[in-house]
């Protein structure tokens, strides 16, 4: 278990020498400029949220002072950043879903390489959305390449789901011309990447930090991945009656993705209203204007009582969680914060035809959501592509309200779900000599990437 007290940039200098060669690090560099230069580019808000971190905690452990430039959001504005352009501009997702926006995407890419390339930084750290990230860190580095310099560390935050198709490990290979490194988020993500030649390293999930933010504020002990929101006190504030049934619904945080999923949301509400005395859903709003904008006109007529929670505030998220019986998530991260709270749910997917086509032929694992694909089983309900019906969603949710056998498994399963996606103690120690072991180590994903940033030296 994590804790955020007693680290020194020595433990963490020594944890990532092992990702080092001779030659320099970004800290060394820093340390020739008066100050540390890193171009940071997210185009997500789960992304957001990590990028925010990630900058919090190398201005916690940095000695000199950092400059940051990119792409992000409202979280990594709070952190000192000026994005280029609003992160929306880039938040795509699919093949074919990409092709209305692509006059707008190579603007905004090559916008991004002049950027970066001016700036002139140590470090260039994109977070996830890999369809823009791969396409910005090739042509950068072919960039400096073609200038006759040396291009500064490249790292990615987020593995590929290399795992999840067709061939995919193969493709590991090539991200080594224009990747470093790559911080990974599952736990057999590491071995994988290096056995393909890639640098690599196993930080644990990000949306784990929630549990720790969130029992800090309320200086509460960590004895377990869990987070319990104040459901009575929800319920109070929104004026849901105590004998309520409430569903929250999460469907996306892409605008694309939230106005394909939502008119599917609404037909399963639909067909469930008759069988509640009193239902009322929670819409969890994602910190994307285009999405504010397009549910708040979608809900004017939504067909049981709903409130729309605004995405941003993890202490409201987890109350609203608290307050639910169960959730229907847009496939994502979502699915492991329904984990942390403990709460049972249904995961459903819909996408362009043929990028679902795509999808069917590619496709090597059964499963979408994170924790059946960490336990192989289907744990969580899923209902995807042509299956992903209102029929069969209201069915799915009506047998996990009502069966306390089904609901158990998944709350159950959660424990050793989230245990999988921590970085083990023991691991982590194996890395550090005796003398620089702490009783409690502040191993967060955000830290121990920090740390590797500041002090990872790529291969000549």
């Amino acid at each position: 278990m994590w804790n955020l007290k007693g680290m020194s940039n020595k433990g963490f200098s020594w944890l990532v020498r092992s990702f080092s060669v001779s030659c320099r690090a970004p800290i060394d560099m820093a340390a020739k400029d008066g100050e540390l230069r890193v171009f940071i580019v997210s185009g997500e808000v789960s992304g957001d949220t990590i990028g925010s971190r990630l900058m919090a905690s190398l201005k916690g452990i940095s000695p000199f002072p950092i400059r940051f430039a990119g792409v992000g959001g409202p979280m990594m504005s709070k952190q000192g950043l000026k994005p280029l352009f609003p992160m929306e501009d880039i938040a795509v997702m699919g093949i074919w879903e990409l092709l209305p926006h692509l006059n707008k995407f190579r603007m905004r890419l090559k916008e991004t390489i002049e950027a970066a390339f001016l700036f002139q930084p140590h470090v260039v750290l994109t977070i996830d959305s890999k369809g823009f990230s791969f396409r910005f860190l090739k042509q950068l580095r072919a960039r400096y390449s073609q200038q006759g310099l040396v291009s500064p560390v490249h790292h990615h935050f987020v593995a590929p789901s290399f795992w999840a198709w067709k061939g995919g490990e193969a493709r590991l290979k090539g991200l080594t011309e224009f990747v470093d490194h790559v911080f990974c988020i599952l736990p057999y993500e590491e071995e994988v990447c290096r056995s393909n030649g890639l640098a690599a390293t196993f930080v644990g999930h990000p949306i784990l930090e929630d549990v720790l933010e969130l029992n800090l504020e309320k200086n509460t002990p960590q004895s377990e991945w869990k987070v319990k929101g104040n459901s009575e006190d929800f319920r109070s504030k929104h004026g849901i009656a105590p004998g309520a049934t409430v569903i929250s619904l999460l469907p996306g945080s892409r605008l694309q993705e939230v106005t394909r999923m939502l008119s599917i949301f609404s037909n399963t509400v639909e067909l469930l209203k008759h069988s509640f005395s009193e239902l009322t859903t929670i819409i969890h709003v994602a910190p994307n204007q285009h999405v504010k904008d397009y549910i708040s006109r979608t809900t004017y007529n939504w067909p049981v009582s709903v409130k729309l929670i605004p995405g941003g505030s993890p202490h409201l998220k987890y109350d609203a969680l608290s307050a639910s019986r169960v959730a229907l998530c847009t496939s994502g991260t979502v699915a492991v914060e329904m984990q942390l709270a403990r709460l049972p749910c249904v995961v459903a997917y819909r996408a362009h035809f043929l990028t679902e086509w795509f999808i069917y032929w590619k496709a090597k694992i059964p499963f979408i959501s994170i924790p059946n694909i960490l336990l192989d089983s289907a744990i969580i309900p899923e209902a995807l592509l042509q299956a992903c019906t209102p029929a069969k969603l209201a069915s799915l949710l009506m047998k996990l309200t009502l069966d306390e056998g089904l609901r158990e498994k998944q709350i159950v399963a959660a424990e050793k779900v989230l245990s999988l996606l921590s970085p083990s103690q023991k691991i982590i120690e194996n890395r550090m000599p005796q003398d620089l072991r702490w009783k409690s180590p502040d191993y967060t994903p955000s830290m121990i990437g920090a740390s590797t940033i500041l002090y990872y030296a790529k291969p000549r």
